[in-house]
């Protein structure tokens, strides 16, 4: 198989971005006329019935390997898509995915915090940088039970990303989705169940639909990330906020505000000018190891 280039990796993740747009686009077609944990849990339903067979055709090892922490990011996993309803179904579209384009400069104070890693003068600037944005975008005086929600699905991106380096690593993405998926299914079920609503199956079309474009998304990261180095194509992952606007626009009648633009500004160049300030980093220790070599 010949490498990918990475313009082609590139234009994969363009268009896995663009199909997250429309799963998010879905679950905001529904918006308040659906019973949130319902809609979660037919999510999760839809995501194991797509992903068993591909699992089971895989033939599988080390199956409960790793499961404590499988069954830690399921949950942080469930909270967050719980919020994620919320968020979508009450603000407009490009807001809320550009709050939720925050969890990479929240992965930063994370990953010191919990693997020790060294926070650098840049990521230190590029981190407040992208939360003073943040903060432009929802407005202080203007904080609501949304806005919160979206910080809560960050934070939960954040830490589920960050929970991936205790996974083992021999086992395939499709066996990490159907675990994430699965796990989560016993809480979530309880919490439809406290959530008294009556069944209403005429939903599950478009939570399959949703799931279906996010698995399609997760797909495209595979492919990307594992033939090309991160932070040369990480950046192609903030199109989805371009997805965003015009779905917002085109579907909903939703036209951002210049404090939008101007958050969303201040959250993605910090990110970019800090990968490729890491990517410089990296190529000259690389020319210095061959050089002393």
């Amino acid at each position: 198989m010949k490498p990918m280039t990475v313009g082609l990796a590139m234009l994969l993740l363009v268009f896995g971005n663009q199909i997250a747009i429309l799963s998010d686009a879905l679950i905001k077609s529904v918006g308040n006329d659906v019973a949130v944990f319902q809609f979660v849990f037919f999510r999760q339903l839809s995501a194991v019935l797509i992903l068993l067979p591909l699992f089971l055709l895989s033939k599988p090892k080390h199956i409960t390997e790793g499961l404590k922490w499988h069954t830690l990011r399921a949950h942080v996993w469930l909270f967050g898509a719980i919020f994620m309803v919320y968020a979508i179904s009450s603000m407009p579209l490009a807001t809320a995915n550009a709050i939720f384009y925050a969890a990479p400069l929240m992965m930063l104070p994370l990953a010191a915090l919990f693997f020790g890693e060294t926070l650098s003068g840049q990521t230190i600037t590029a981190a407040v940088m992208g939360f003073a944005g943040v903060l432009v975008i929802i407005r202080p005086d203007q904080i609501d039970f949304a806005a919160l929600s979206a910080l809560i699905v960050a934070l939960t991106i954040a830490v589920n990303n960050l929970l991936i380096r205790k996974l083992p690593k021999q086992q395939s993405v499709v066996h990490t989705l159907l675990v994430t998926n699965l796990v989560g299914m016993p809480v979530s079920l309880c919490l439809v169940f406290i959530e008294g609503q009556p069944w209403d199956w005429s939903a599950f079309p478009v939570a399959a639909a949703s799931s279906t474009f996010i698995l399609i998304y997760a797909a495209t990261c595979v492919l990307t990330y594992r033939s090309v180095d991160s932070n040369k194509i990480a950046s192609a992952e903030y199109s989805g906020l371009i997805g965003a606007v015009a779905v917002g626009l085109l579907w909903f009648d939703e036209v951002p505000d210049i404090f939008m633009a101007l958050g969303t500004l201040m959250i993605v160049i910090p990110i970019i000018w800090l990968t490729k300030h890491e990517n410089k980093r990296k190529q000259v220790h690389k020319k210095t190891a061959i050089i002393e070599g």
